[in-house]
């Protein structure tokens, strides 16, 4: 697996080794042993799902109690992920990076505790697999309006999203209480 540093430090984009013949490919996504080799974490205690069609757009999520660290892959179509950095102590503070991560090229993002999450899909329609480190704990998310003009994400949007009305009514970045991870 080939580990690739981000502009935001401890976001890493992870390309497992992709085996092609004329079937088609293989690809190990999951190897506790090789990920705590990677320094990487290799605890894991859920997995989601979800699927959405074009233009959806969920986030930017994280949980205030129970900071998860997510494993983000796209098993169908495209997406476009994004994770921001909502550690107050960070020098990276309120900065954010996004990746294209496509089903084509099983590519995946890791997120460390301490980090907003959204993506928006830009295929007809999108698969999105996510490991996390901690359970999900619905009365500790929140949600950081994803288009924040503090934050600036610069999402590739070729039309209006389509938003959950939770995520309409996300919290501005600088009202924001964050986790202390």
């Amino acid at each position: 697996m080939e580990v690739v540093a981000t502009r935001l430090p401890g976001v890493l984009l992870l390309r497992p080794r992709i085996f092609a013949d004329h079937r088609g490919w293989f690809a190990e996504t999951w190897n506790e042993a090789a990920f705590r080799e990677a320094g990487l974490p290799s605890h894991f205690v859920q997995d989601n799902q979800s699927r959405s069609r074009q233009h959806v757009l969920r986030g930017l999520h994280f949980q205030l109690q129970h900071p998860q660290g997510k494993l983000v892959r796209a098993v169908a179509g495209r997406i476009f992920d994004v994770a921001v950095d909502i550690r107050r102590s960070s020098p990276d503070f309120g900065q954010w990076v996004g990746v294209e991560l496509s089903a084509e090229v099983p590519e995946m993002l890791w997120i460390p505790p301490g980090f907003a999450h959204g993506f928006l899909v830009l295929s007809e329609s999108a698969d999105v697999l996510y490991k996390t480190t901690d359970f999900y704990s619905p009365g500790s998310e929140r949600t950081i309006l994803w288009s924040d003009p503090v934050l600036g994400v610069e999402w590739p949007l070729t039309a209006d999203p389509i938003v959950a009305a939770k995520d309409a009514a996300g919290t501005a970045f600088e009202q924001t209480e964050v986790p202390t991870c």
